[in-house]
């Protein structure tokens, strides 16, 4: 699928762990844009998104590049129309979703850290499938929810079970091989989400 088929305006604010409960239908699931396999090697990557103004965390993300690449956004606001969603994990993350997601909760006020550590196909899978039967994640809940879908996984050893996105990132960033990066964006508060608009067309207002 092109970039032009992405076309839309993204309308929701950054909420930080916002529950919500959504149910792609089957036919949604079956559609070859909902499934998208990344390149090797398989990874895990953390999300937190970190306050500018007092450095508090606000909300934490997954991204599970597994046999497919997913994103396991608890609680949170993000989304997008294309992307099949059932129990807060999103599926066909492409590369370009994932830079949709970056600079949808990057802001003069936010920033965004991600961190990323690989790990063998199988504890990819198996991270994949504790995030999907986890399901919908209540408000608020979003550290807690990843802390504890990594809590015992071969090589996550590091990983309490905790409620604050700032203590999950500590605990990751102990993992062995882990990288990390910074990401900051000026885009005005009141910017929520990427504008992804095709060329010459005007989008519907919010």
């Amino acid at each position: 699928m092109t970039f032009k088929a992405f076309a839309v305006l993204a309308l929701f604010a950054l909420s930080a762990c916002a529950g919500d409960n959504k149910w792609a239908t089957d036919a949604q699931m079956a559609a070859p844009s909902a499934h998208f396999v990344a390149e090797p090697p398989r990874s895990i990557t953390l999300f937190t998104v970190q306050s500018t103004r007092n450095g508090s965390g606000a909300h934490s993300g997954l991204l599970i590049n597994a046999s497919e690449q997913v994103m396991f956004d608890p609680a949170g606001s993000w989304y997008h129309p294309y992307l099949p969603e059932r129990g807060d994990v999103h599926y066909g993350v492409t590369p370009k979703m994932v830079s949709f997601y970056i600079d949808y909760h990057a802001r003069e006020t936010f920033n965004v850290i991600e961190q990323t550590v690989v790990v063998s196909p199988e504890v990819a899978e198996l991270i994949k499938q504790r995030a999907e039967a986890y399901g919908s994640v209540p408000s608020a809940q979003c550290a807690h929810s990843i802390s504890s879908i990594l809590h015992g996984v071969p090589g996550f050893e590091a990983i309490s079970g905790t409620w604050y996105p700032n203590k999950l990132m500590k605990e990751f960033a102990q993992l062995p091989g882990v990288t990390r990066k910074l990401i900051t964006d000026d885009d005005a508060d009141n910017n929520h989400g990427v504008l992804m608009v095709q060329a010459g067309q005007t989008p519907p207002a919010p």
